[in-house]
């Protein structure tokens, strides 16, 4: 007999009484473990409709119980909930074949893996810190000092089913003091996206299962909301928290970048819609209004400045971009629009952005002489030449622009515009573009390229380029900044033209680009950015932002997952790719 089956025997007794006893007995260990099972659940917050904030540590400060310097008498209330239907965004995938599907899961694996072994260097040298320094093993506090990767990478962690390291990354939130920063100054900016967003995001994406995820972002919004303590209650950019509980009076900038001031929206909004607190909503509203009023005036109409007057409410800047100070200010119109589930109000969000996007395609948008005549776009800058009452171009292709392929082809099938799919889709290849050509098969931070003439009709001019060119990348005239700082905005809009198509040779771009950056950013603890892309290896530098964990390896790992995660008819993702759920007619 087998000895196993042997000692079984002796244990279980085979008569009536004994069965009746072990049944008895599964039947009580599984209810205690249900019981431990809530309880569990219970101490991490679960939520109770309506909305309740959990207590605070005595510890904080009561940012939400300061009486302001500027009232505001009553907030703006959200728009109703008679939401609007909006048009179906992901492509209807057809049913995946064997093959096709179990090498989909092997590279979706593999990128896990990357990003657990980032996790993992965080989690032992970086704890509650900002960020890793991967090189060193050491960390930073860039972001105010409340655990910046932690908090940015906890949807990307429940998306890949770590529920073990984001129950305990929840857990740790209690020891974080968010109410105070290590640093003099706050970007609200910075902070919000990441910080607020993330919260947010970990709140839906876990369908509400945390309250404290709920509790925390508003104690966090509180604090935020006193930067908009000002006499025309537009926010401070880099705001002294310390000066402010002391009395002393603020104004906002005069230089604020757009992005700053006009990248708020989502987080507020949302935060405004999970509490029923109108005071979020009504904040990030007054902004909207004043760059509304003011886009048909600028000397670009339909586009803002890259700096804004923001105490005096000015737009005397001459200078326009996609790029940094700028990005996501444009980006955020059409993800608001979804956000507010199209209703009448949000009708402001959706001609602001048509009008930027005529501006944009007509004056930055340009196509770039290339030795194979490929049949891309990228976005440049635009300086006004007062003198000849014109505009330059600077033919500049950044990083960060490449998020603008995806943001053309989501507004284009949100509005019914289908000759602007196009357009977006031609963006997104110039990034694709200038990955292939570098050798590292990365794109540089910045880049310029030589304009043709004319967007419909381009042929390849040695001889011009040559006259132009400081490099010996063919199509590329100088490279202004060869680092690669692991960002994300160049697979963002491959992941949402993938989702958008269902165009699979997407899928292999997107391999073949994570294969490039693994390779060249791996080091012992995690990843790490490069200072230059145009060497064999390129040299790395001893930085990992948040959003390598928070946006790059979520948007890899997306687009080599079911349709159904995250699908983009049921969430709206913030400028750090944090999914908001988009509000449904019940």
């Amino acid at each position: 007999m087998n000895p196993a089956r042997s000692i079984f025997l002796r244990i279980l007794p085979y008569s009536r009484t004994g069965r009746r006893r072990v049944k008895f007995c599964i039947a009580g260990v599984i209810l205690l473990f249900l019981f431990l099972f809530q309880w569990r659940r219970g101490s991490r917050g679960s939520p109770t409709k309506p909305y309740e904030r959990l207590s605070r540590p005595k510890s904080e400060v009561q940012w939400g119980d300061l009486v302001p310097i500027h009232p505001i008498g009553s907030s703006r209330p959200l728009p109703s909930t008679q939401f609007k239907k909006l048009p179906r965004l992901q492509h209807v995938f057809d049913r995946e074949g064997f093959f096709a599907k179990r090498i989909r899961k092997q590279r979706r694996e593999v990128i896990k893996k990357t990003f657990r072994k980032s996790w993992q260097g965080y989690r032992k040298y970086a704890w509650l810190q900002d960020e890793l320094h991967p090189l060193s093993g050491t960390s930073g506090n860039p972001f105010g000092g409340w655990a910046a990767t932690l908090i940015d990478s906890l949807d990307t962690l429940w998306i890949m089913g770590m529920r073990t390291e984001f129950e305990e990354a929840v857990d740790e939130l209690t020891k974080i003091d968010m109410s105070r920063s290590s640093n003099q100054e706050i970007n609200v900016f910075e902070s919000t996206i990441r910080i607020l967003g993330g919260l947010l995001a970990a709140y839906d994406v876990s369908d509400g299962r945390y309250q404290v995820l709920l509790s925390r972002a508003q104690d966090f919004a509180d604090m935020l909301l006193c930067a908009f303590d000002t006499p025309n209650r537009m926010p401070v950019s880099w705001w002294r928290w310390k000066n402010y509980l002391n009395g002393e009076p603020q104004v906002a900038n005069n230089g604020a970048p757009l992005a700053d001031l006009a990248s708020l929206s989502m987080e507020f909004t949302h935060l405004s819609q999970l509490t029923g607190d109108n005071k979020f909503y009504d904040a990030i509203s007054r902004i909207t209004d004043e760059l509304d009023k003011s886009q048909a005036d600028t000397i670009l109409p339909g586009m803002w400045p890259m700096a804004i007057d923001a105490s005096g409410l000015g737009f005397w800047d001459d200078r326009f971009s996609l790029g940094a100070l700028a990005d996501s200010a444009y980006e955020c119109l059409p993800k608001q629009y979804i956000l507010l589930g199209g209703v009448s109000e949000a009708s402001q969000y959706k001609w602001m952005y048509e009008h930027a996007f005529e501006a944009m395609n007509e004056n930055l948008f340009f196509k770039p002489m290339t030795p194979n005549n490929s049949d891309i776009l990228l976005p440049g800058n635009l300086q006004a030449d007062h003198e000849n009452y014109n505009f330059i171009l600077d033919p500049e292709a950044q990083h960060l622009t490449c998020f603008a392929g995806g943001m053309v082809e989501l507004g284009s099938k949100l509005f019914g515009h289908s000759e602007q799919f196009d357009v977006g889709r031609k963006l997104v290849d110039g990034c694709i573009w200038l990955y292939d050509i570098m050798p590292s098969k990365i794109m540089p931070e910045r880049s310029h390229m030589m304009p043709c003439v004319d967007r419909n009709s381009c042929v390849w001019d040695e001889k011009r380029w040559q006259a132009g060119k400081k490099t010996s990348f063919r199509g590329i005239t100088e490279i202004g900044d060869p680092r690669y700082m692991l960002r994300p905005e160049a697979i963002e809009s491959i992941f949402v033209h993938y989702r958008l198509t269902g165009e699979q040779r997407y899928q292999e771009i997107a391999w073949k680009m994570f294969e490039a950056i693994e390779k060249h950013t791996s080091v012992e603890i995690a990843n790490a950015a490069l200072s230059d892309v145009t060497k064999i290896p390129p040299p790395k530098s001893d930085h990992m932002e948040s959003f390598w964990l928070g946006e790059t390896l979520k948007y890899f790992y997306l687009i080599f997952s079911e349709p159904d995660v995250v699908s983009l008819d049921n969430f709206v993702l913030n400028t750090e790719a944090h999914p908001f759920k988009i509000p449904k007619q019940p």
